[in-house]
């Protein structure tokens, strides 16, 4: 199964297509909109004032509430765009924004509008995709859940703690960025191998890595390890009945890129939102001289929230693929 999302944030809409999504499967749109819902903006102070249905529009694949086989499309309209909040970044790119290397990369010709197709925006037909993939593994008995582990260098921080350290970053003209922790449990042991291109780490990895804002991405203890020794490092094997199993899960589930039967555990983190009305330095890309940019317009103090069912269906696709969906 293969999505491609399209569109840009302040076009007409945005949308993916699915290719191989089995035929049969029927398309819970409650569940569906559910998931959408928990990524959806204009919810609090939180987040974007920006304000979107986010209702799907099934364009092809589906028929009398089930998947054909054949290539499910999805469109999503946008309907709550500012255009004029944007004009300044033609020339002006924001620093940690893909604005200059989108520039580069389609000389010129990228949409930058609202960051175009680098936009967060984009990630709601990926929800979708996601949610789909959910649909599909659920019936795998395959499940994937998620939970913010850190904000603003706070650990496993409380609802409060989390909103009064985003609010004092919006406050200050600022933004900050968390982690998110994510398990996919239920997947056999014995899927992946070693190699470039079916090791299980590397596929989850690139399906992570698309996501804008995630920067890293740690399986098990990730970067803990390098404090340990060994014999605290290593999970011991036990039977569990006629099934291997292992006392701690500290290796994430994969084994030389092979599931070993435990939890495929992993934490991603997610940098400080780009977009902040703090003045900063930049560059003038007509005239090639030194600028300075404070960004207008409506952006996140923090994405992490929404982040969550984002980070979740990047999993689900990478889970699908993991078992040859």
């Amino acid at each position: 199964m293969r999505y491609t999302i399209f569109g840009e944030s302040h076009g007409p809409a945005i949308g993916v297509t699915l290719e191989g999504v089995p035929a049969g499967l029927e398309l819970d749109m409650d569940f569906i909109r559910s998931e959408l819902a928990r990524r959806a903006p204009g919810q609090n102070a939180m987040t974007t004032a920006r304000k979107e249905a986010d209702e799907p529009e099934i364009l092809s694949g589906v028929f009398e509430g089930k998947t054909t086989g054949t290539p499910l499309c999805a469109v999503i309209f946008n309907t709550d765009t500012r255009s004029k909040d944007y004009a300044k970044l033609k020339n002006l790119p924001r620093p940690g924004h893909a604005d200059y290397t989108g520039f580069v990369r389609y000389h010129g010709c990228n949409d930058y509008r609202g960051g175009g197709h680098f936009s967060g925006r984009l990630t709601a037909p990926l929800v979708f995709a996601g949610a789909v993939a959910k649909l599909i593994l659920k019936e795998q008995g395959v499940e994937v859940t998620s939970r913010i582990s850190n904000v603003a260098d706070i650990a496993d921080p409380t609802p409060e703690e989390m909103e009064a350290a985003i609010m004092a970053a919006k406050a200050d003209l600022d933004s900050v960025g968390g982690r998110i922790a994510c398990a996919v449990t239920g997947l056999p042991a014995g899927l992946g191998s070693p190699d470039f291109g079916c090791n299980v780490e590397g596929i989850f990895s690139q399906y992570l890595f698309a996501v804008p804002a995630v920067k890293a991405v740690g399986f098990g203890l990730g970067t803990g390890f390098a404090g340990l020794r060994g014999s605290q490092a290593n999970d011991p094997f036990y039977m569990d009945g006629d099934t291997v199993r292992t006392r701690t899960n500290h290796a994430g589930g994969v084994n030389g890129g092979i599931t070993n039967g435990m939890p495929v555990t992993f934490e991603v983190t997610i940098r400080p939102t780009p977009s902040i009305a703090r003045e900063q330095d930049t560059v003038d890309l007509s005239s090639h001289a030194d600028a300075k940019l404070a960004i207008t317009g409506r952006h996140d103090p923090c994405i992490v929230p929404r982040a969550v069912p984002v980070i979740e269906s990047a999993a689900a696709l990478a889970a699908c693929e993991v078992l040859g969906i």
